[in-house]
């Protein structure tokens, strides 16, 4: 009887793990998030523009 029940157990294990097909798994793509900088950083680059305009209109 421990036999049957054992061979039952294993049949039942076996056919679970060729239950998959053979379509390619279907894997998400990782999303990374770029750490937000400072806006501080980004009003510089404007203001000397502003200012060599504004010293090459003063020289004209």
């Amino acid at each position: 009887m421990k036999k049957l029940v054992l061979a039952a157990a294993l049949t039942a294990a076996a056919s679970t793990a060729f239950a998959g097909s053979m379509a390619d798994p279907v894997v998400e793509p990782v999303v990374i998030e770029e750490a937000a900088g400072s806006s501080g950083n980004d009003v510089w680059v404007p203001l000397l523009l502003l200012v060599i305009v504004a010293a090459a209109a003063a020289a004209a």
